[in-house]
């Protein structure tokens, strides 16, 4: 079941589309689930980020999720976008289904493969951030086949 700020985000995302010529760009996706999630990053010279726009393939949680991430980073320096993490996403939406906790995690490492992007750009050493990964997945269980 979806939180009411879940449906809305998901049913009017907020900062849809992409940022020509954009300062950073980070995309990651789950091949295990199939989304897909881009994050455009607009940072000005005192490395606030002016505006983000995002483009998810994916469930109605993923679109949620990247709406929210958007709504969380806009107007902050990139060290405080750094500390966005998936659990402040998901406090914002007042909560996620269990089986959807992945997508507020592909929303985190987008942020974080874009502030990636932005300081590969400009020779930039962002502390605190590490490379990212394009796919994330979540922690899996070793499944037993029955014969």
């Amino acid at each position: 079941m979806y939180t009411e700020k879940v449906m809305d985000h998901f049913q009017n995302p907020r900062n849809v589309g992409e940022i020509e010529n954009a300062s950073g760009v980070g995309t990651v996706g789950n091949a295990k689930c199939g989304d897909i999630m881009r994050i455009y990053l607009d940072i000005d010279e005192n490395q606030i980020i002016q505006d983000v726009k995002f483009k998810t393939f994916g469930c109605g949680a993923a679109v949620a999720t990247s709406s929210m991430a958007t709504e969380l980073v806009k107007g902050k320096t990139i060290y405080e976008a750094l500390k966005v993490t998936n659990k402040a996403v998901m406090e914002a939406l007042d909560g996620l289904p269990p089986v959807k906790v992945h997508c507020s995690l592909l929303a985190e490492e987008a942020i974080h493969a874009a502030l990636w992007d932005y300081a590969e750009k400009n020779g930039l050493q962002i502390e605190g951030l590490e490379k990212p990964k394009s796919d994330i997945h979540e922690d899996e269980e070793e499944e037993s086949e029955e014969y």
